[in-house]
């Protein structure tokens, strides 16, 4: 009869000893449940401050980018405004609209701006072309190819980057004049086709590198050679190089003033840069509303190309910089 008392008597016990347990787990979890609580306050702060250092940081990226946009609106404002209110009112209001402005810019040089707008078209694609080409094949060359004398010809290409234009402009144009070529786009194109810009060479080389060999051993063994291996496999998969090469090609070309003012002399072959030079009268009486207007209109195929080419250009750049 004891004996069964004591089996009995175990049982209960040891349920004990479990609820015993559970109970103490249950208080230790509502302790650390109300730790979590009493640190909620300080995230939300920190939350907080890291909103409003947001907010500051943004703020202050909109003022500065409109620091830097202020010349471009003055510009438009300007362009919509009289000769004689230009520099008399400051500010980006308009109290009156001069459309007329645009109208008398685009007709009051010795041709319509349009023939200048033509001009610097076929400059600009000219250039575009010669260099995809030539700096593509070099590119292609300084990154696959093996023969004498590579690195000190890579490193020289590299060092014609720091070397200023108005160093070698006298000597081309001594060669050009001799050529025949001084008041023609020929001074302006032709030089591309050597592959003159170093820059995009390197572009392209180090994007060349970031390309698996494999791709050229698997065509070399289908019986392709340099040429085809060029056209057929690494020309394709360079489109984000040769899209940023392009795009910076676009831009350098279009607002280039200096090269184009020593090479083309006469009206009937100026530039945008150049015909816009013409609205400025050193010992007269300048124009500046029409120049301001036919600004705003050189400004436009800039900004068109960048915008529908800006993915393009930073695909292009960061593959180029990770590679």
């Amino acid at each position: 009869m004891t004996d069964s008392l004591q089996t009995t008597s175990a049982p209960s016990d040891g349920a004990r000893r479990r609820e015993e347990d559970m109970s103490a787990n249950t208080a230790a979890l509502a302790q650390s449940t109300g730790a979590g609580e009493d640190h909620s306050p300080m995230k939300s702060t920190t939350a907080a401050g890291r909103a409003t250092r947001s907010i500051i940081k943004h703020v202050l990226l909109v003022v500065a980018s409109l620091g830097m946009i202020y010349p471009l609106l003055w510009m438009l404002v300007s362009s919509l405004r009289p000769d004689e209110l230009i520099f008399r009112e400051s500010g980006l209001l308009l109290t009156s609209l001069e459309f007329g402005n645009y109208i008398e810019g685009w007709n009051a040089l010795s041709h319509p701006f349009s023939h200048f707008l033509w001009n610097s078209a076929v400059v600009v694609f000219g250039s575009i072309l010669a260099n995809l080409i030539s700096c593509s094949m070099a590119a292609y060359a300084f990154a696959r190819l093996d023969f004498r004398f590579k690195k000190p010809m890579f490193a020289l290409m590299l060092l014609t980057i720091m070397l200023p234009v108005h160093v070698v402009i006298i000597p081309q144009y001594i060669l050009f004049s001799n050529l025949g070529w001084v008041n023609t786009f020929l001074p302006l194109i032709v030089p591309k086709i050597l592959a003159t810009d170093a820059f995009f060479v390197f572009l392209m080389v180090q994007f060349i590198r970031g390309i698996p060999k494999d791709l050229d051993e698997a065509a070399r063994i289908d019986g392709a050679g340099h040429i085809r291996i060029f056209i057929q496999v690494i020309l394709p998969l360079m489109v984000p190089a040769l899209a940023t090469t392009a795009i910076f090609t676009f831009m350098w070309t279009w607002n280039d003033f200096f090269s184009q003012l020593i090479f083309l002399t006469s009206p009937d072959v100026y530039t945008v840069p150049l015909a816009l030079q013409s609205f400025l009268d050193s010992t007269g009486e300048s124009n500046w509303g029409a120049m301001f207007a036919m600004s705003i209109v050189s400004i436009l195929p800039l900004f068109l190309i960048f915008l529908f080419g800006q993915r393009f250009l930073i695909k292009g750049m960061a593959t180029t910089g990770i590679k």
